[in-house]
């Protein structure tokens, strides 16, 4: 098993903080070149002057609301129902093609997803969770407009893992399939987890499932220890359809790993 998902995660802190703050300019640029919402909120800043924290800190931060304000209002004229914020979409939408998928999540706010590989990123938090190349994971995350399933499941192919998209629901219909599969590993909420485990004991099943990723809702200490009590290894991570992996739990267990 991999230690590390690549050498970005083994860089001194030094080097680590160079690189970031190196790297800040050009994304300020291509948000301003590229997206109309951006162009407006950063109008007048010059790139190359943000190159350090205390300049990051001088821009402004855009709250949640104000996108999903920004993207009403949008539609409401018949334009952009990004509301000005992507620089990808489709054929007839904006000034650049590119989108793999769109995902609506509540608000409702849409968010494109664009044609990298682990475009989200959650192959790292996967790595740190113990997957490995090769395995079958059970994916239970929703496969339905929203982006969640999809954030995992391009982690596991990146990974090289091969992936049941299990979504939700179907409790027995899941069962039947992980029991006939055999997944080692499984992505999801930590709660469906644990129905998971509970129905498989009640059926007198021995659930495969030895290693977890969860996310999208808290997961205590006490769960995890259940999990443990259970044969199953389990790790958080922390991700949005906004910006992808944030953050992620590893095996010193001393919180979250910012990505």
């Amino acid at each position: 098993m991999p230690a590390h998902f690549d050498t970005l995660e083994t860089r001194s802190p030094a080097e680590r903080e160079a690189a970031l703050m190196a790297a800040l300019p050009a994304h300020i640029r291509h948000a301003q070149t590229h997206s109309a919402a951006y162009a407006q909120l950063l109008a007048g800043i010059d790139p190359d002057r943000i190159c350090s924290r205390a300049a990051l800190a001088t821009l402004p931060v855009i709250r949640k609301h104000e996108l999903l304000e920004r993207q009403q209002a949008s539609r409401r004229a018949g334009a952009d129902p990004f509301g000005g914020f992507a620089a990808i979409g489709w054929k007839g939408l904006l000034r650049a093609s590119g989108a793999r998928r769109v995902y609506q999540s509540p608000g409702p706010i849409y968010e494109p997803e664009g044609q990298g590989a682990n475009y989200w990123r959650s192959a790292r938090a996967m790595v740190a969770a113990g997957f490995e190349p090769g395995e079958l994971i059970h994916n239970s995350f929703s496969y339905h407009l929203t982006p969640g399933a999809w954030i995992m499941e391009s982690g596991a192919h990146a990974l090289g893992c091969t992936v049941i998209p299990g979504g939700v629901g179907n409790t027995e219909q899941q069962l039947a399939a992980i029991e006939d599969l055999r997944p080692s590993a499984y992505a999801g909420t930590p709660s469906f987890l644990r129905i998971l485990v509970e129905k498989a004991a009640q059926a007198g099943l021995a659930l495969p499932i030895r290693k977890a990723l969860v996310s999208g809702e808290a997961c205590p200490p006490s769960l995890r220890d259940w999990f443990g009590q259970h044969g199953i290894v389990a790790y958080q991570c922390y991700a949005t359809a906004d910006a992808g992996l944030i953050a992620y739990e590893t095996p010193a267990r001393e919180g979250l790993v910012l990505d």
